[in-house]
């Protein structure tokens, strides 16, 4: 007698793939506010250039101005941090940037005569967009679900690089019809845009099922501290950013304009460089948007590194093509390590302590960079340009290699199926 044959296994249907965030109307309303808080924050200094051109601000005030707002930052960064994981991320993003759209028309009132006024309005306004972006960088974890966060990074930095490129074109182009306190006052809507236009996020990203004795402000700020050090590879590429952005980055800041001067004579490769960095940042958004690569770590670090480049087309009398190029891939680079480096952060960090380290990613990302620039030009003084240059390429290049072989930073995750 035959037996019946086992029967086949169901298959089992494969998951759908994530549709695009780009249909989500949560994200596109998160995406907008980010983009307009990304252009105001932009335009401020071009702005106030402009203004300069004008006659209506001197250079001694510039530097002041722009001083206070990088004060203002800096000092509101962290404190956002801590308020975005202790309160509502979308009613952080609501207020602090209704602060830095409340510092627009102050601005404008103390242009031509008040410096003091100019001063503490500046300081406002970098207040305001150091505390809502650790809060904007943890609502995204809140809107979009996480197969989909790689793709809304890569759209968030798409917007950033797009308004980098377009920007001065745009403003030149409005400066024409408009006089700089009008330009001010737009900066203050696009900030009303950032204010007003996201949705509501979760209304507790911890999960806990009801309100937590707080400790103090120091007492939290430290947890989150705490929190980064649990990630082996946060801190890993902390130290790798550092070095980039205070080495590599300010010394390209400062050499290159020079170098376009005097051994090409034209600052024809000062612009096309520059361009060159935007162009690649996003061919580099629009890859990443896609690319899972297996060690996404790795390539992470190995597209950080590459902005070494920049640096060493610099040490040596090459066709400036070459720098062009160099500088290309450089901005293919910061967004091959941006990208995964946002989306690890959002994916394995505590969500009730992401707005914190993210923080601390925002300090080290802008704090070092004015660090950088004031003892960059000294040592090209005392050393020169040349060995400056190498160094500088020598660290961009080894540090972030070193920061690959921490354990965890392979996968930005403590597995590899964590990472996926």
């Amino acid at each position: 007698m035959a037996t019946p044959s086992a029967p086949a296994p169901a298959k089992t249907a494969s998951p759908p793939a994530p549709n695009s965030v780009l249909r989500d109307v949560a994200f596109l309303r998160l995406w907008a506010g980010t983009t307009a808080s990304g252009l105001a924050t932009w335009a401020l200094p071009f702005v106030l250039g402009l203004a300069v051109l004008h006659r209506e601000l001197g250079p001694a005030g510039l530097g002041l101005v722009l001083a206070a707002r990088t004060a203002g930052f800096l000092a509101a960064v962290a404190v956002g941090g801590v308020l975005a994981d202790r309160h509502s991320r979308r009613a952080v993003v609501l207020w602090s940037a209704l602060a830095a759209g409340a510092a627009a028309p102050l601005l404008a009132a103390g242009l031509g005569r008040s410096a003091l006024l100019m001063t503490l309005a500046a300081a406002l306004a970098g207040a305001g967009q150091g505390a809502c972006r650790p809060a904007f960088q943890a609502l995204t974890a809140e809107v979009v679900a996480p197969e989909g966060r790689q793709q809304a990074n890569a759209a968030m930095t798409l917007a950033v690089r797009s308004s980098t490129l377009a920007g001065p074109a745009l403003t030149a182009l409005l400066a024409a019809f408009l006089d700089v306190r009008t330009l001010l006052l737009g900066i203050g809507v696009l900030w009303l845009v950032a204010a007003l236009v996201p949705g509501r996020g979760q209304a507790d990203p911890s999960g806990a099922d009801g309100p937590a004795p707080r400790a103090s402000f120091r007492a939290e700020f430290v947890d989150g501290i705490r929190e980064a050090r649990r990630h082996p590879w946060f801190l890993a590429g902390l130290a790798a950013l550092a070095a980039v952005i205070a080495l590599g980055y300010s010394a390209t800041s400062v050499a290159l304009p020079l170098i376009s001067r005097d051994r090409y004579g034209t600052q024809w490769v000062l612009a096309a460089a520059m361009t060159a960095y935007t162009l690649g940042a996003l061919g580099g958004a629009l890859v990443i948007a896609r690319w899972r690569p297996r060690a996404q770590g790795w390539a992470a670090f190995a597209g950080l590194a590459a902005y070494g480049f920049a640096p060493l087309s610099l040490v040596l009398p090459v066709h400036p093509a070459v720098v062009i190029a160099a500088y290309a891939v450089a901005g293919v680079g910061i967004e091959l390590f941006n990208v995964p480096w946002f989306t690890a952060t959002q994916r394995e960090v505590a969500p009730d302590k992401l707005a914190r380290v993210s923080s601390l990613d925002f300090l080290v990302s802008y704090g070092l960079a004015p660090v950088g620039l004031a003892l960059i030009a000294p040592a090209i003084t005392a050393f020169g340009v040349t060995p400056v240059l190498a160094v500088c390429a020598a660290a961009c290049f080894a540090v972030p290699a070193a920061a690959a072989l921490v354990p965890t930073a392979r996968h930005f995750a403590p597995t590899p199926a964590a990472a996926d």
